[in-house]
């Protein structure tokens, strides 16, 4: 009997700890909304297999990639990741059009007292209309350094890396 607790237990932590905290995926959602200029988006969660996920540098599941439609129509795709900071991790969305190429992304939770200038708008410009089909980003040549925010600068470049990288691989094993 504590044999069976205990499994049970452990199986709900596992489960729960990956998932998406809701105040992440609604700030998401508002973010898609007003990117797209919609009241209210569907998200068809896209399952990538195990087999294929272990083979990819970002992490897939719990409904973090997926699609974007509005009344039927095909929007795009987005991606909700996390990342490390100095002491703490940030939330962060980035949205692809049809074609798989960045059209936004934006720090949704930041939670750091220092190096949340990540979070800025023209800032994070740099990874619109970048496809997996680009060459990798490099700091400071490709992505400009933020004084005071050097980890979060080379942590959210790595990501991106990483996110292009594995949806390369999603295309080439036709996942997406």
């Amino acid at each position: 009997m504590l044999k069976q607790l205990f499994f049970i237990l452990i199986l709900t932590v596992v489960s729960t700890a990956f998932t998406i905290p809701s105040a992440v995926l609604k700030k998401a959602d508002k973010e898609i909304m007003k990117f797209y200029e919609i009241e209210k988006i569907q998200k068809e969660i896209i399952a990538v297999p195990k087999d294929i996920n272990s083979l990819t540098a970002s992490e897939f599941g719990d409904g973090n990639l997926f699609k974007i439609r509005s009344n039927g129509q095909f929007l795009g795709y987005g991606y909700i990741g996390n990342a490390p900071s100095k002491t703490a991790t940030f939330d962060y969305l980035v949205l692809f059009d049809t074609n798989l190429i960045i059209t936004k992304s934006k720090v949704l939770i930041y939670r750091e007292e220092y190096g949340g200038e990540i979070s800025s708008r023209r800032w994070l410009q740099q990874f619109d209309g970048v496809s997996p089909a680009s060459k990798e980003l490099k700091y400071n040549d490709d992505i400009i350094p933020i004084s005071g925010a050097t980890i979060s600068v080379r942590s959210m470049t790595k990501a991106m890396n990483e996110l292009l990288q594995s949806i390369a691989m999603l295309q080439k094993r036709n996942v997406l």
